[in-house]
Order: C-alpha cells, then structure tokens, then sequence
C-alpha cells in the first residue's frame, strides 16, 4: 500500500511544497547562475529511472564550458565556478530535482540514478535498484555518501528497494538534513572512483 500508492502521492505534494517553500533560493541560485555561466543556468543529464527507462535529470549547472586553446573541456575542476562550488558544497544543485519528482520520474527517497552506461554492469542483484524510482537521497547516501565503494553502495540501494517502508523513509529524510548541515562524507560530491567507474558524474 505505502510504496504503490501513498509514496507517489506523497512525493508529489511534498515536491510541490518543497518548491514553494524553497523558491527564494531556487530563484536566487538562478540569478546568480545566469549571470556566472552566461545564461546557463541548469544541466540535464540522461539518467535510468524505474524499470531502467531513461529520463533527463535537472541539476543547478555549476561548471563552464571553458576549453584549452585546443578546443579541449578543462577539467572539472578547473571549469567549476566560485559559485559553483558554493552551491555544489550545500547540494543546492540538487533542489531543481524537486521537478523531477513534482513531474513523476523520480521520487524524494530512493537509489540515486547513475549513467546509463552502467546499465550493464549491474549483476542480477544489482538490477533491483531499478525497481523504484530513483531518489534524490537514498539508503546509500546517508550510509557514507560517496565515501562507499561500488559493490557496497549498490548493496545498500538493493536493500532499500527489498525493505522500503514509511519509517524507513522518514528516517532517511531526518538523516539527509544532519548529513547535508555536517558536509561530510563528501569527497568533491559526486565522484567517487572504482576501477574504471566513477559512481555519479555530477554536474
């Protein structure tokens, strides 16, 4: 019943909420944004969501388009902006992602989506993190954020999905404002490294 039906509505209305109430600082990020990326102000990345359908995420854009005299993108680090990394450092650039969920294709607590060329990389197992829809916040996330390896974040992503209930998820909500307010866990939020993987490639 919770995860079928009162998790969607849920997602939905407290999307809708968290918009409202967040305005100021979706706007403020915006105006600021414009103005350091020369108008672009959001990043759109392909990302597999339920069933493995593919659907494009919204993030704040915090890097530029800079390039070497080549015509070559700089590093990440090197294209990410002063604001950038403000926001990017207090996960503001995760906020637009309340569309997502608002629109259906994410909800608020699940597996984070990742590239869609892991798609077959996955074992068996693994593929069940697909069986929702994907978070903005998860299991994984407040268990080591990044910090954690492959194998581990993606066991963590296939034990929500088989135990998802209401305590669980209001338990990951609470947990993502301390880990958010504490900024730990984060080593350069978003790239954690594998052999050859890089677990989220965030703008």
């Amino acid at each position: 019943m919770y995860r079928n039906y009162f998790k969607p509505l849920a997602d939905r209305l407290l999307a809708f909420i968290g918009i409202v109430v967040l305005s100021p600082i979706l706007i403020g990020a915006s105006i600021v944004l414009f103005f350091s990326n020369r108008g672009k102000v959001f990043f759109l990345q392909e990302r597999p969501g339920k069933n493995g359908r593919i659907f494009k995420i919204i993030k704040f854009r915090t890097m530029n388009d800079a390039r070497d005299h080549q015509g070559i993108l700089l590093s990440d680090e090197e294209r990410t902006t002063t604001m950038g990394k403000i926001i990017r450092s207090s996960s503001i650039d995760e906020l637009p992602q309340l569309f997502n969920v608002l629109i259906g294709n994410m909800s608020l607590i699940g597996p984070r989506p990742l590239l869609p060329e892991y798609l077959e990389l996955y074992t068996p197992r693994q593929q069940k993190r697909h069986l929702v829809k994907p978070g903005i916040t998860g299991w994984a996330q407040i268990n080591g954020r990044n910090a954690v390896e492959w194998d581990k974040k993606l066991e963590f992503d296939v034990w929500y999905v088989e135990n998802i209930n209401i305590i669980l998820d209001l338990q990951i909500f609470f947990l993502t404002f301390i880990k958010v307010f504490k900024i730990e866990n984060v080593h350069g939020k978003g790239v954690a490294h594998t052999p050859n993987i890089v677990l989220e490639n965030n703008e």
